[in-house]
């Protein structure tokens, strides 16, 4: 499904949705967020890192897997990594290319999301 966007995927959220106030998104935190129902709903999570918060599909281009085991576990021991808990790819936490373990030369797939009246909304 990694080449499906984001935006098309089942229980996609909609532009403009809210998902938490800036002061709830520390720096190195990473916050997950679903959207749905079923065994597979929509997975997303913001992280900021170095004071810039990104988003992406909670989903290991690997096999597809949400990369956290556990709620809001998306890190290494050191933070410097987002890590699939599954197969331990790690990816770069500001491109989102995975940059060890097995889907080297893929890459985590961003949602646009921006900063407004101190809310983060998806767009």
């Amino acid at each position: 499904m990694a080449w499906v966007e984001w935006d098309q995927r089942r229980f996609a959220p909609d532009l403009g949705t809210p998902l938490c106030r800036d002061d709830e998104l520390s720096d190195g935190v990473a916050r997950e967020f679903t959207f749905g129902e079923g065994k597979r709903p929509f997975s997303m999570f913001l992280h900021r890192h170095g004071g810039v918060v990104r988003a992406w599909v909670n989903a290991c281009p690997h096999f597809q897997l949400p990369l956290n085991a556990q709620p809001d576990k998306f890190l290494n021991k050191d933070a410097t990594k987002l890590t699939c808990a599954h197969h331990y790819a790690r990816f770069d936490p500001i491109s989102g290319d995975c940059v060890e373990g097995p889907c080297m030369g893929d890459k985590l797939l961003s949602i646009p999301v921006s900063l407004v009246d101190q809310m983060w909304v998806v767009g």
